[in-house]
């Protein structure tokens, strides 16, 4: 029989989440109305398994850790299934969101993840490992390049 830890009778272990999170901007958001400035937070979190599910999440809140909760709770939720094959993508996409331009090209065994800042995180959390990307549009709005990206990989269909 296994002893029990009294300080611990109480506490029950949580079972370990099986999504990685990270969060890939936190901005601190303001507007103007008839009564002064009201500031919130907005968070932005990426969330997946390295197994070909992955999702994004946007959140807002009073302060910094409930935009981040709500930002994380809302990714796990929203999330796609990646079609992988030989730990890469199918076939080549483009996806437009806004000003941002998302193109991805699938890469042979051992070339590696070449991509840059969102695109990186994102394909990293899908479980993606070799992959050659590129940000065609003019803007480094994060928020917007990951949609771009989360787009291109809603395009992927499996060739038969």
């Amino acid at each position: 029989m296994e002893k029990s830890n009294p300080k611990n009778r109480f506490h029950r272990e949580r079972p370990r989440d099986e999504f990685d999170s990270k969060l890939l901007d936190l901005a601190r958001v303001s507007h103007t109305r008839a009564g002064g400035k009201k500031m919130r937070f907005r968070a932005l979190v990426i969330s997946g398994d390295k197994k070909g599910r992955v999702g994004f999440g946007l959140g807002k809140g009073g302060d910094a850790a409930a935009a981040i909760e709500k930002a994380t709770r809302l990714s796990k939720k929203n999330l796609l299934t990646v079609p992988i094959v030989n730990e890469t993508i199918p076939h080549e996409v483009y996806a437009k969101v806004g000003a941002a331009q998302v193109l991805l090209r699938p890469q042979r065994k051992g070339r590696g993840l070449v991509a840059g800042g969102t695109v990186r995180v994102v394909c990293t959390l899908a479980g993606i490992k070799n992959i050659s990307s590129k940000i065609l549009g003019v803007t480094t709005n994060k928020l917007n390049n990951a949609r771009a990206t989360i787009e291109a990989l809603k395009q992927l269909k499996v060739k038969k």
